[in-house]
């Protein structure tokens, strides 16, 4: 199981703040919902906790997204960013 955050995606962030990708491969403030939707359409096994908050913003009650992923979590969040670029335009 891999734990997707919204930070990890989100381009407004800096690489010290949680972004795990290139600014070129982030979108503009990813949701949990926007994550959900793409993972549903990855085809993807997972498991949404909207009650948890990232630990850099402990105060933000973000989500976050157990995901059943064989690759790594970059590559998986990568797949993640481009498929809400998808339907994000």
């Amino acid at each position: 199981m891999i734990t997707i955050w919204p930070q990890y995606l989100n381009k407004n962030l800096s690489l010290s703040e949680g972004r795990k990708i290139s600014l070129e491969d982030a979108v503009k403030d990813p949701t949990i919902n926007d994550i959900e939707k793409a993972l549903k359409r990855l085809g993807l096994q997972y498991n949404v906790q909207k009650e948890f908050s990232y630990p850099g913003k402990w105060y933000e009650k973000s989500g976050r997204v157990l995901v059943e992923w064989d690759k790594t979590k970059l590559e998986l969040i990568r797949e993640i960013s481009l498929k809400i670029k998808e339907f994000k335009k």
